[in-house]
């Protein structure tokens, strides 16, 4: 089948073919040698249609790679954990919507009240050096309300992240709903922007800090993101990352330009595209997550996903009693992978008050 024909036949753009064969993601059967012109087999369709229908459930290239290169099992299986990272990922919006509805909506007059679920946050944080650099550009932080992890670059990293912190302190004691958190928090960050480009300069991108952040409502927690540094959720046994790197690597991950073992060697492999810092700083990730009894939270430098693979981090944090056990068992785990980087870690449990 000519280009043309296998294009409408599958329902994908001459030029998405051609991305994807650059890609190795959809190779076509025959390429003329003189006219460079592509040829696909009519057994081709299974897959290219399999390549549409993954793509509009907004499976990143990288990923649509290693799915169709399996076995229908185990693809199956890899679509599953997809889908489940994406309905932990946009939670926030539903919880929002249903916050919402039900507070614009009149409420009948009960005449047994029910008594909610009261729940609190018990919590731990610790930073360490690691076994390389030779002063902590770390700040982390767990208060009542707020956790925080920054991680400063820069010859004034340790300040930027230290004043990136400090600039969301003020939320502990913050009157804070669901319906108002989020305004708050994207408040408290233009702060924390003022207080980095106090330390860095005006217009020195050189140096400055990332920022991931957690703010407590009582019920639910509203996270702040930018950069590299990561936040996990455990729940119900399974790990869920729940932020997105910004980083050169990860949007050529996204876009299937590298796989992730390429990504790990890559030398550009810790060059941001988002940060805070004295020039102007694009705008952060800001979601609200719906909190459960029995979750636990980590917020991490990316000193530890650096040292210690994800698998560890979570038989961690499934295995430790406490938020500062699984905090110290953490470091010390990355210390002894040889921690190249500074190692922060903030662990937060969910549970109900007594």
């Amino acid at each position: 089948m000519t280009i043309g024909a296998f294009s409408k036949a599958c329902r994908l753009s001459p030029k998405a073919l051609r991305l994807y064969d650059e890609l190795e993601l959809l190779r076509p059967a025959r390429v003329d040698p003189e006219t460079g012109y592509r040829y696909y087999a009519p057994e081709q369709l299974e897959q290219a249609r399999l390549v549409v229908w993954l793509r509009r459930l907004g499976m990143p290239l990288a990923e649509i790679r290693k799915v169709t290169a399996l076995e229908p099992a185990a693809a199956a299986r890899e679509i599953r954990a997809f889908w489940s990272r994406i309905e932990a990922e946009t939670a926030t919006r539903r919880d929002l919507a249903s916050f919402l509805v039900t507070h614009l909506t009149p409420q009948p007059t009960s005449k047994e009240p029910i008594m909610p679920t009261l729940l609190e946050l018990r919590y731990a944080a610790l930073s360490d050096t690691g076994r390389v650099r030779p002063a902590n550009q770390d700040t982390a932080y767990a208060g009542t309300r707020v956790l925080a992890v920054a991680d400063g670059f820069g010859a004034g990293g340790a300040p930027a992240s230290g004043a990136a912190v400090e600039a969301l302190k003020f939320l502990d004691t913050e009157p804070l709903t669901a319906g108002n958190v989020l305004n708050l928090l994207e408040d408290a960050v233009q702060g924390a922007t003022e207080a980095v480009r106090e330390v860095a300069g005006p217009t020195d991108p050189r140096t400055g800090t990332t920022l991931t952040a957690m703010v407590w409502t009582g019920s639910q927690l509203a996270l702040v993101h930018i950069g590299d540094s990561r936040a996990y959720l455990l729940r119900d046994g399974e790990l869920f990352r729940i932020t997105h790197d910004h980083t050169v690597v990860q949007s050529l991950l996204d876009e299937g330009r590298l796989t992730p073992e390429e990504a790990t060697a890559h030398p550009q492999r810790t060059l941001l595209a988002k940060a805070l810092t004295g020039a102007a700083s694009p705008r952060p990730d800001l979601r609200l997550h719906d909190a459960r009894p029995g979750d636990r939270y980590l917020l991490c430098s990316d000193g530890l996903p650096t040292a210690v693979p994800e698998d560890t981090i979570k038989e961690t944090l499934t295995t430790a009693p406490t938020p500062r056990e699984a905090a110290h068992s953490l470091i010390t785990t990355a210390n002894t992978a040889g921690a190249p980087d500074n190692v922060s870690c903030v662990v937060a449990d969910v549970v109900e008050t007594a």
